[in-house]
């Protein structure tokens, strides 16, 4: 139990500190310039957007997924948190084509680093995943390459 503790805290910091202004400075020539607190993009063809699925009988079960993009690279970071289970918190570094994003989540469980492919879709302040399913043989969770984009995230501030 406070191996949970302590892994949702740390997954907290390391959101929030990821999320603030590193330099305190609002002239940063890369700072983002939201709109409405949501998607944005800066004169450098940077994208910066957060998305946030719920799940579970009343919503108690959320992914936040914060997607950086210039050009083709895709880096940022995914968080799994279920009320009352082990969360997972990370870093997603992929590439986009199109649409399509394919990256690589290193994250930390109950205090084991671990990682595995995902696969989202993204247009416009609509993202979507590819679901997880377990890999009988090997007993891991692996995205399900054969499965549509069902798992739909909603845009929120990153703030």
């Amino acid at each position: 139990m406070k191996k949970t503790i302590l892994m949702v805290c740390l997954g907290t910091v390391i959101f929030v500190a990821c999320n603030s202004n590193k330099n305190g400075s609002d002239s940063d020539s890369l700072a983002i310039q939201h709109t409405n607190d949501t998607a944005a993009v800066n004169t450098n063809g940077l994208l910066d957007n957060c998305y946030l699925h719920t799940d579970g009988t009343a919503a108690q079960d959320s992914t936040k997924v914060h997607l950086i993009i210039k050009d083709n690279k895709v880096t940022g970071e995914m968080e799994w948190l279920p009320m009352e289970k082990d969360s997972r918190s990370g870093t997603l570094e992929g590439t986009r084509e199109g649409n399509t994003i394919k990256a690589v989540w290193r994250f930390m469980q109950e205090g084991m680093a671990d990682s595995l492919a995902v696969e989202f879709d993204v247009s416009g302040d609509k993202l979507a995943q590819k679901p997880l399913v377990v890999n009988t043989a090997s007993g891991r969770q692996q995205t399900d390459i054969s499965a549509g984009y069902t798992v739909t995230f909603t845009e929120v501030s990153c703030k």
